[in-house]
C-alpha cells in the first residue's frame, strides 16, 4: 500500500469522538432537584442529538451536598448530567462517537432548560485518526 491508500484506509475505519461538556452555575433549583425531570431532559436531549438511547438511570441524593445524577447511556457513548441543587450547580457531558450525531444539540438543550446564569463549555476531538505527514 502507499501512502494514500493507508491514508484513505484509516480515514474510513476511523472513530470520529466529539465531547462536549461543561459547568453550569446559578441554575433553577426547581429543575436541578427534580429527577422525573432531568431524566426527561437527558431522553430529548438523546433524540435532538440523533442519538440511540439504550437505557437510562437516575439517582437522587440527599444531605448538604444533595442532587440529581442522570446518566443515559447511548449507542454512540453517554450523556451525564449531575445537580448538586443546593450549590444551584450542575455538570454536563456530552459524548459521541456517532459519525451523524450530534453533543453541541443536547448540551445547547439542556443548558437552555437548567437556565444558568452562566457557564463554561469545553469541547475535545476524540477521533482515532489524524492525518500526520513523515511518518
Amino acid at each position: 500500500m502507499n501512502e494514500e491508500e493507508v491514508t484513505q484506509t484509516l480515514t474510513e475505519d476511523r472513530i470520529v469522538g466529539k465531547h462536549v461538556y461543561g459547568n453550569l452555575y446559578d441554575i433553577d433549583v426547581t429543575i436541578a432537584s427534580d429527577e422525573e425531570k432531568l431524566k426527561s431532559i437527558v431522553m430529548e436531549s438523546v433524540k435532538l442529538a440523533n442519538m440511540t438511547l439504550i437505557e437510562i438511570k437516575s439517582w437522587s441524593f440527599g444531605g448538604r451536598k444533595g442532587g440529581v445524577s442522570v446518566i443515559a447511556l447511548v449507542l454512540e457513548s453517554h450523556i451525564a448530567v449531575h445537580t448538586w441543587f443546593s450549590y444551584r450547580y450542575a455538570t454536563v457531558d456530552v459524548y459521541t462517537c456517532g459519525e451523524n450525531s450530534d453533543p453541541w444539540k443536547a448540551f445547547e438543550f439542556i443548558i437552555n432548560t437548567l437556565k444558568p446564569k452562566y457557564y463554561t463549555v469545553n469541547y475535545a476531538d476524540r477521533s482515532s485518526f489524524k492525518v500526520i505527514k513523515n511518518l
